[in-house]
């Protein structure tokens, strides 16, 4: 390796659960330290798992590519479905609805991503999945360190807060758990809905504080 350039294997990145089911997140952005787009890796555990999930990319305004490569997805792309076997490549705008699950397990998918004709930002999701992931491997210090400092880089966004929050009320620091979820709320009533239904809140729901952040949002 040089100064100039890196190698990594996509098996040497850091493996994060995302949830439950088997979904592996590998960061790859923030492993070579590029700025210039955001690039990730997914890993579904067994077929009929999701490898992407359904969402579009309006709120981030990137197009993104996506790269099979390892296994076999299904992609849904606005309600139509396209096989996509390793070394298929689908490329999708913004306002696509899009979503692909595994036929083959340890499926991995690559996502690439940036806004069109615009400086890229780094997503404000990335330090969240990055931080729950910790979280669920038991590494409670380093994650509550990585989501803190996600919401230092940006403290006015309303996902920095309300992760942090989760965060902060998972490993017990309710006090400042609800202060970041009241200011999450005061940046997008959004907040106020997701905390509703989040049992990352359980550990400070029948505090009155929660129910004044949440209130009058419905």
């Amino acid at each position: 390796m040089s100064d100039g350039y890196q190698v990594a294997t996509i098996d040497e990145l850091e493996a994060l659960p995302v949830d439950d089911e088997g979904l592996t997140w590998r960061p790859i952005r923030s492993r070579f330290g590029i700025t210039s787009f955001g690039t990730n890796a997914y890993t579904a555990a067994k077929a009929g798992d999701r490898v992407v999930e359904e969402h579009t990319e309006e709120s981030n305004g990137h197009e993104e590519l996506y790269v099979v490569l390892r296994g076999r997805a299904t992609f849904t792309l606005d309600g139509e479905d396209v096989e996509a076997p390793a070394g298929t490549m689908i490329y999708a705008q913004q306002s696509v609805k899009r979503g692909a699950v595994a036929q083959e397990d340890g499926t991995t998918v690559i996502g690439f991503g940036a806004p069109p004709g615009k400086p890229f930002e780094v997503s404000k999701w990335e330090a969240a999945f990055a931080a729950y992931g910790y979280q669920k491997l038991g590494d409670h210090e380093r994650a509550l360190a990585t989501m803190r400092a996600g919401w230092e880089s940006d403290p006015d966004h309303w996902a920095a807060n309300y992760h942090y929050a989760c965060l902060l009320a998972l490993q017990g620091h309710g006090d400042e758990a609800l202060e970041r979820l009241a200011r999450a709320v005061e940046l997008d009533p959004r907040a106020a809905e997701q905390a509703r239904g989040d049992e990352d809140f359980d550990s400070v729901r029948d505090d009155p504080r929660f129910a004044s952040a949440v209130a009058g949002q419905a």
